[in-house]
């Protein structure tokens, strides 16, 4: 497969070239960093990273190529990919096709023999910056005009292109192989009989996978789902996933888990559906300098930590005059961000990690169980 130039720019003018096996394409997006060393397939068809562009901190990707069983959404909405190296030859006893193979399937606009850790120092340094990647113009000055040109256009609500259109039960997702059980695992020897929705803000397969594991029922519904058709469920639990985009444009959302709040139907908030459960409880959202996007993010409360895997641009504020209704469960040691919450009177939480995420670690999958357990006490209760 022949190989093309290509160019990267950035809205503060900052130029890289290297080559493309994508020719005559351009795209602009929000470019962003990701350090995981593992994980690219996930990464890349993670719904949440909609309209970006992903710049690979790890030198190179492709090694294992890519499978069938480990995608996370049907397709991929990331607008570009930026890495070291790619490799062409994968060695894995799962791969169905090359990450070469892959790009050019789905046109995904990339570019490769740049230095991606000099990138990453720079976003760092400067914050998240919007770029574009071109094979079919070279030349940088009309590039960057037209990247300060579409930046002055209103973006989209990105959840709902992200999202399902249609309620639908969810069937069931092929394991993960090989597949190991801890002992925690073996807490639940059957699944319970229990209906959970899953509010889909741009949800991932793991989720459904883990919650599969321990509910009979699960039920993917629209993000822009009315409070009214939620309730027509009798749902035992809601889950509000993960998703793209700033959370304070989805009001919608917002507006319809305040009505929830009202109910002792237990919540568990991931990522974007942290921050929304967030909003409704009365806090505020903040975009990050340069977002939080790895595999290793420590999380916890005093002596306890997790690590976590992480991809979010915005994170929580905190607000005393909440204080009397929420806890602060868990902080991001890294730079002290709101990490996890929880209502003092009602069974609602969030945290602002993916805790079905498995980069190595498992140390927050727990939560799913957790999330039924909760569920479980409340039944009981009432």
């Amino acid at each position: 497969m022949k190989a093309n130039r290509a160019i990267l720019i950035l809205e503060d003018g900052s130029t890289y070239y290297g080559w493309s096996f994508n020719s005559s394409s351009t795209v602009f997006g929000e470019v962003v960093f990701n350090t995981g060393m593992t994980g690219y397939q996930e990464v890349i068809t993670d719904p949440s990273y909609s309209k970006q562009i992903i710049n690979f901190t790890y030198p190179e990707l492709g090694n294992t190529g890519i499978n069938y069983e480990d995608m996370e959404s049907q397709a991929p909405l990331l607008k570009g990919l930026i890495a070291k190296n790619i490799c062409n030859r994968p060695s894995n006893w799962r791969h169905s096709m090359s990450l070469i193979e892959y790009l050019v399937q789905f046109q995904i606009m990339h570019i490769y023999g740049v230095d991606t850790r000099a990138i990453t120092k720079h976003l760092r340094n400067v914050g998240t910056l919007n770029g574009s990647i071109s094979s079919s113009s070279l030349n940088p000055s009309i590039l960057l005009q037209n990247l300060r040109n579409i930046q002055d256009k209103k973006q989209t609500d990105l959840v709902l292109s992200a999202c399902t259109r249609e309620p639908y039960i969810f069937a069931s997702c092929p394991a993960y192989e090989p597949f190991y059980f801890t002992n925690k695992d073996h807490t639940i020897n059957i699944r319970e009989d229990l209906h959970i929705i899953v509010v889909d803000f741009g949800v991932k397969n793991n989720i459904l996978r883990y919650l599969n594991k321990y509910v009979n029922t699960i039920t993917v519904v629209p993000a822009d789902i009315s409070y009214t058709d939620i309730m027509k469920y009798k749902p035992d639990g809601i889950l509000l996933s993960n998703g793209p985009g700033n959370p304070e444009d989805l009001s919608y959302a917002i507006q319809t888990v305040t009505k929830l709040l009202s109910h002792n139907i237990p919540l568990f908030g991931i990522c974007m559906g942290h921050q929304i459960l967030s909003l409704a409880l009365g806090l505020d959202a903040f975009k990050l300098k340069f977002g939080h996007r790895g595999l290793n993010h420590p999380v916890g409360y005093n002596k306890s930590i997790s690590i976590t895997s992480q991809n979010h641009g915005f994170a929580i504020h905190g607000k005393k005059a909440t204080q009397s209704r929420l806890i602060t469960t868990e902080t991001n040691f890294n730079d002290h961000t709101i990490a996890g919450i929880s209502h003092r009177n009602y069974p609602y939480f969030a945290v602002q990690y993916h805790p079905e995420s498995s980069p190595g670690p498992h140390d927050a999958d727990d939560l799913f169980l957790h999330f039924i357990r909760v569920i479980i006490a409340i039944q009981r209760l009432s």
